[in-house]
């Protein structure tokens, strides 16, 4: 029979060591982004989501030409200032500075995996 202090031991280790992992894990993808870019289009819905996790989650409409079928972006922003820079500027034609964070571990984070970091009006 193990003694007490032995199991408790093993018991936070088996505990902890996961836990701790899956900090790593999720602090390295929303820090560290495979991929950046520019989208420009018309933001068709924008709102804030979430049970627990509230962030911004929207959907650019990127036309190429009058008259076509829209392509559509949706995104995620996680930082109100950007958030209320998109509320000010719905209806206008923007672009959008992103970056791509693949492997997000949970949709408390974001519902998708572009997080849009800044945002200018296109003229």
């Amino acid at each position: 029979m193990m003694q007490r202090p032995v199991l408790w031991r093993w018991l936070a280790g088996f505990i902890l060591v996961p836990v701790l992992l899956f900090a790593v894990y999720t602090w390295v993808v929303l820090h560290w982004s495979y991929s950046s870019g520019e989208r420009a289009g018309y933001v068709q819905k924008f709102s804030k989501k979430g049970w627990i996790c509230k962030t911004w989650e929207g959907e650019l409409a990127m036309v190429s030409m009058p008259g076509t079928m829209s392509e559509k972006f949706d995104f995620t922003v996680i930082d109100d200032t950007v958030a209320d820079k998109i509320n000010k500027n719905l209806g206008k034609r923007v672009s959008l500075d992103y970056e791509q964070h693949k492997g997000v571990p949970s949709s408390c984070f974001a519902e998708t995996e572009y997080f849009v970091t800044d945002v200018r009006v296109v003229e």
